[in-house]
């Protein structure tokens, strides 16, 4: 029994003193743990900052580009404001002096005027352009026009001495020795009116609108300014009649009349004849010119003409006026704008002109056209 017991002693084993390795040498066998960097940029290369630079230097002379450019759009349109309005305040000056030229032709070639109602017209009418020329004093051109505005101004101010050099010219013509010697003394004032026209075209508007060009103004027009209306202001002869005319009874001149001359087809000049049917070609263009003579001896004014293309179910019927015509003149008057025609069949086209005051044979004072329209 007791030996069995030693037995189990000697069986047990006592390993305190084992090699086995520590929790101490387990660490410092361990590879070291790492630490966890944190992220840093990748490295750039050398010229980075430069091109950087450089984009912002591009990007600030692209925006310098932008604003100089704007500036310029800005300043173009500022210039293009300051030429129209001025040629807007022009236009007012030119449109009422016009009306004041169209007055004066209404006023000369009234059927019936005397001299001192004529001359009492005529300081109304001078008084008009008067201030016509202190409006156009008044303006500011632009820069570039003020040589082309000194223009302006003399050409209206050329109107002024035109209707002054008339109204002295009628207050002479009583002392004058014939109407011959007055229409010449007349002639010569109203060329002043006829200069004032080209002036203003070629040193105003013609000169203008070249400034115009040159400075790049687009859009802006130079606006117009007729003063005189019919070229036989300028004709001592025409004078003559109107002195005429004015000084002397109605039938002391001779006898009068007027007379249909003749019909043509425009844009084609083609003569309509008056006894045989006559094709038209319809199209926006068309017009018929009416021909009107002076078959009398003494000058007819304010001369009624009228056209009536007798279609169904509605006529066609236009009214205009010859402010004047000389003896023994033909003058001619347009028709446009006809409206719709009558296609395929005959019509009759009347034109008449208006009998004056004295005349005795009217036989000749209309005429009648057998016409078909067809299509242009």
């Amino acid at each position: 029994m007791a030996e069995r017991e030693r037995t189990d002693i000697d069986s047990i084993e006592f390993d305190f003193f084992d090699d086995s390795p520590t929790a101490e040498s387990a660490r410092e066998g361990s590879p070291p743990k790492r630490r966890r960097r944190l992220p840093t940029r990748p490295p750039t290369g050398a010229g980075g900052p430069i091109v950087r630079l450089a984009a912002l230097v591009a990007g600030a002379i692209l925006l310098a580009a932008v604003l100089v450019l704007w500036a310029n759009s800005c300043r173009e349109g500022q210039r293009k404001d300051q030429f129209g309005n001025y040629m807007e305040s022009v236009a007012k000056v030119g449109a009422d002096s016009e009306r004041i030229g169209r007055d004066l032709n209404n006023l000369i070639f009234s059927a019936g005027i005397k001299v001192g109602d004529l001359k009492s017209e005529l300081d109304g009418l001078r008084q008009a352009q008067g201030q016509t020329v202190q409006s156009a004093q008044g303006l500011d051109p632009p820069g570039a026009l003020r040589e082309q505005h000194e223009s302006l101004v003399e050409a209206l101010q050329l109107r002024v001495s035109g209707l002054n050099g008339l109204a002295g010219g009628f207050t002479q013509i009583a002392d004058v020795a014939s109407s011959q010697a007055a229409g010449e003394l007349l002639a010569e004032q109203s060329n002043r009116l006829v200069a004032s026209d080209v002036l203003y075209d070629d040193f105003f508007k013609d000169a203008a609108q070249n400034v115009m060009e040159e400075e790049g103004i687009r859009g802006v027009a130079v606006p117009d300014s007729n003063f005189v209306s019919n070229l036989d202001f300028s004709s001592p002869r025409s004078w003559k009649l109107i002195v005429d005319r004015l000084t002397k009874p109605v039938n002391a001149g001779g006898l009068r009349g007027n007379r249909i001359e003749g019909v043509r087809v425009l844009p084609s000049r083609t003569q309509l004849s008056p006894s045989e049917d006559n094709t038209v070609k319809a199209s926006d263009r068309l017009a018929f010119e009416v021909l009107v003579n002076n078959s009398g001896q003494t000058q007819e004014t304010q001369v009624k003409v009228t056209l009536t293309i007798q279609q169904s179910p509605e006529p066609i019927r236009q009214e205009q006026e010859i402010d004047a015509i000389n003896p023994g003149d033909t003058d001619a008057v347009v028709f446009r704008d006809l409206g719709q025609v009558s296609f395929g069949s005959n019509t009759i086209l009347k034109v008449t002109v208006e009998p004056v005051t004295g005349e005795t044979n009217t036989n000749n004072n209309s005429a009648e056209y057998v016409v078909i329209f067809t299509f242009g």
